[in-house]
């Protein structure tokens, strides 16, 4: 025995919204920029990693690009690069080459994560342990 064959449910007209087409040259909207625009014809990268700490060193010069603005902007207090790829709605390798060329024009700095040891020392935990059970 099969079971019963469910009918689809098309949405009401009113609700559908339409699709926006594409406007002429003479348009409202422009076009979203390539990314290789957006990281430069060079595409040189430092050796960054998500968790790196990138912090604004100097306020964003007028010749800085509109991403390099908004990230100056944002790292006035330590980012990650993953963060700040989040924020900025920008693929990390795109992110990566923007850190690097605002590197080495001196407007941020890199910062290793802080790394927390790994494990408690043994005897750290013993002294805590034998004081919870004098209580």
């Amino acid at each position: 025995m099969t079971p019963p064959q469910r009918q689809r449910r098309l949405p009401s007209p009113e609700l559908v919204e339409p699709v926006a087409k594409p406007e002429g040259a003479g348009g409202g909207k422009r076009p979203p920029e390539r990314l290789y625009v957006v990281a430069g014809p060079d595409g040189e990268r430092a050796d960054l990693d998500l968790v790196t700490l990138i912090v604004a060193r100097a306020d964003p010069p007028p010749s800085a690009t509109p991403e390099q603005t908004a990230m100056l902007r944002l790292t006035t207090a330590p980012l990650s690069v993953a963060e700040l790829s989040a924020y900025l709605n920008l693929p990390f390798s795109v992110v990566t080459v923007l850190i690097t060329e605002m590197l080495t024009a001196g407007l941020v700095q890199a910062r290793a994560p802080i790394v927390r040891q790994a494990l408690p020392d043994r005897s750290l935990l013993e002294a805590v342990m034998h004081g919870l059970q004098r209580l």
